[in-house]
This record gives C-alpha cells, sequence and structure tokens, in this order.
C-alpha cells in the first residue's frame, strides 16, 4: 500500500470511495461526503497536503482521508473527515495507514491541534480524547464526546474554546 497526496487525476476515484464506504448510511442517495469533499476543495480551508489516497499494489486508490483547516478562537487548527476506505479492504489497515499519515502531515505543518467528530471506540487509539477534556468545544454542543481532539507538537493548554468547521461543514 502507497499513501499519498490526492492529485486532480483521482478526484473520481475518490467519489467512488466514498460512495462505497457511506453507503449504507446514504438509504440509497448519494452520500453526503462525496458532495463534501468537492465542496471542501473550493474552500479557502482546503490544504491541498492534507488531502491523502491510499493505494493498493495494482495503483488503485482504496481509501481517502482530509483535513481542512477549522479555526479554535481565531488560531488555525484542523477538522478531520471525512475518511473512507472501500468496504472490501476495510480491517486491513488502510484506515489506520491513513490516520498515522494525515496526522503526522498536519504535524509536520505546524498545526497545534486536530478535531473530529466520531466513533469513540475507534479514534483514542490515534490520540483522540473528547475535546472538552482540552477545553475545546463543539460546533454542536450535542455532539457531546464523539466531538474528539487530538494534541499536535505545537499544542499548548491555553489553546481552548470553540471550534470552527471550514464552511462547507456548516452548509451540512
Amino acid at each position: 500500500m502507497l499513501i499519498r497526496r490526492e492529485v486532480a487525476a483521482d478526484v473520481e476515484a475518490i467519489d467512488r470511495v466514498h460512495r462505497a464506504a457511506f453507503a449504507a448510511g446514504a438509504g440509497g442517495a448519494e452520500p453526503i461526503e462525496v458532495g463534501l469533499v468537492h465542496a471542501l476543495r473550493v474552500d479557502a480551508g482546503w490544504v491541498p497536503a492534507l488531502s491523502l489516497v491510499a493505494e493498493d499494489a495494482g495503483g488503485q486508490v482504496v481509501g481517502h482521508v482530509v483535513c481542512t483547516e477549522g479555526s479554535l478562537e481565531g488560531t488555525p487548527v484542523v477538522g478531520l473527515g471525512p475518511i473512507g476506505v472501500l468496504p472490501e479492504v476495510q480491517r486491513a489497515g488502510v484506515g489506520r495507514a491513513l490516520m498515522h499519515a494525515v496526522l503526522a502531515a498536519a504535524d509536520a505543518l505546524g498545526y497545534p491541534l486536530a478535531v473530529l467528530l466520531g466513533h469513540l471506540d475507534y479514534y483514542p487509539q490515534f490520540g483522540f480524547r473528547p475535546a472538552a477534556t482540552l477545553g475545546v468545544l463543539a460546533p454542536d454542543p450535542a455532539w457531546g464526546d464523539h466531538f474528539q481532539a487530538r494534541p499536535l507538537a505545537t499544542w499548548t493548554p491555553e489553546l481552548r474554546g470553540r471550534f470552527r468547521y471550514a464552511a462547507p461543514f456548516e452548509a451540512l
């Protein structure tokens, strides 16, 4: 498996990944993640170096993850997601590899914090914990502990407040 930055030629393959990965929750409709990734690509919060694909040995795109720039009381931080993996290769380490790669890239770019909305039984293995324990408030308080944060190298405890995602998330 190869993890690399997304290029323009990957757009259709990325759509296929998210379409397949999120089909069950879409009830036969187009999964919102497909349109969300398109909207993020043209948003001011888009960080090209944080849109990564996983390729299998044959060069097929089998996974995708993206982080976009949001803010925490005016400090740029990243919101992680969506992340999708083709169903036929789920539980084979693709998602784990994408998570490690995108968090390392965000850290290397100097972002102090990554946040996401996700499962409490999956994301803690990557260092995520309920964001409120770090003083980071969700855009929607109803998200509770599912809104999680992971400090990166430049994080300091003074970085607190309400998080705002890139604009396309707010349109959901």
